[in-house]
């Protein structure tokens, strides 16, 4: 398959699959003429890593899950390690947005939106 091939099939722009390419997740064949040829198993990859992107594993956790996923004597404590940990990040973050709409929430109903000059949101981004 060629990059449009691959890219097609598995849903991936070609940059990123370039990029992928760059970074040593994927190792393309190359024809006599210099092109990349993709095999079944670099499209799996391929799928593999956008849909770990898309649960927004970082590219260093996509590595070690690939690395994983290549070992058959892997441990699957080792990836539920990895997915924990990642579960956990986005705990956090969702914990950290919610405070965040909490206060923007509450500084919205503080504000009476009208031709006043004073304004609790904007004495409140002013605050050290």
């Amino acid at each position: 398959m060629n990059i449009g091939d691959v890219a097609e099939r598995t849903g991936l722009p070609a940059k990123t699959i370039r990029y992928y390419e760059d970074i040593g997740l994927v190792r393309p064949a190359r024809d006599s003429n210099g092109y990349r040829v993709f095999r079944e198993t670099d499209a799996h990859k391929l799928a593999f890593l956008g849909r770990s992107r898309a649960l927004g594993f970082s590219i260093e956790d996509c590595r070690t899950l690939l690395a994983l996923y290549e070992d058959d004597d892997r441990a699957s404590a080792d990836v539920k390690r990895v997915a924990s940990e990642h579960l956990h990040q986005i705990e956090e973050k969702l914990a950290q947005l919610q405070a965040m709409r909490d206060t923007l929430n509450e500084l919205v109903r503080c504000c009476a939106g009208d031709n006043r000059p004073d304004c609790p949101i904007l004495k409140d981004l002013a605050r050290h």
